[in-house]
């Protein structure tokens, strides 16, 4: 098609009434989506405690960065979390296979923590079957709730 021509049916729509091209307005959202947990940036982790008592037991929410979420004590879980967190270290990992553990019962309490923490998944089972299962629950307080030994 020769140049002119195309230049020609350019001009001859830039002639057009702009009746032709226009677009009618639609209304869109003014309110954005809700947010939901899996949606918002930071760290977030889900505790659920069994057995540790009527005013232990439960499911939390646990966001950081900022602190937030149905944690009796998110901000300082999330202080206590970001203290102890060390690169190349897993913060939720299992005792060692072949640890010597002391045979202290710590009580019947268990905990399941999951989630995302500093951009790494978290899968972690907790319960205070002997000393070093005890220690490993004390050093996740105020993620995990303060109990004293089982008498």
């Amino acid at each position: 098609m020769p140049v002119l021509a195309v230049f020609s049916g350019l001009l001859a729509l830039s002639a057009a009434p702009a009746a032709l091209f226009a677009v009618p307005a639609v209304a869109a959202p003014v309110v954005p989506p809700p947010v939901r947990p899996e949606d918002r940036a930071g760290d977030h982790l889900t505790v659920v405690v069994r057995h540790a008592g009527a005013e232990r037991d439960g499911a939390y929410q646990l966001f950081c960065h900022p602190a937030s979420g149905n944690h009796p004590d998110a901000a300082e879980a999330c202080r206590v979390l970001d203290e102890d967190t060390r690169w190349g270290r897993d913060l939720f990992a299992p005792v060692a296979p072949g640890t010597d553990c002391t045979m202290l019962y710590g009580g019947p309490a268990t905990a399941h923590v999951t989630g995302t923490w500093a951009g790494r998944p978290v899968d972690a089972g907790y319960d205070r079957s002997n000393g070093c299962e005890i220690g490993r629950w004390d050093r996740m307080v105020p993620l995990l709730p303060k109990l004293g030994v089982a008498t």
